[in-house]
């Protein structure tokens, strides 16, 4: 059961493997672009989640009020 802030383990692998990696690498820029996006479509995700929990919660207030 992971709580709502914790870091989804593909982004923990990824992190861990570029850990390895010398910086300016060949295989460290590649990772660093593979953990953008990673990153990015996570927080994309939870954003999208939010805004669906606040329509559902502006909706049961509008149906209350009515």
């Amino acid at each position: 059961m992971q709580s709502t802030n914790s870091i989804p383990e593909n982004i923990l692998k990824i992190q861990k493997k570029l850990c390895t990696f010398e910086k300016g690498s060949r295989n460290y820029k590649k990772y660093s672009k593979i953990l953008q996006k990673h990153i990015k479509k996570n927080n994309m995700k939870k954003r999208v989640n939010s805004n669906i929990k606040t329509i559902e919660a502006i909706a049961k207030i509008s149906s209350q009020k009515n």
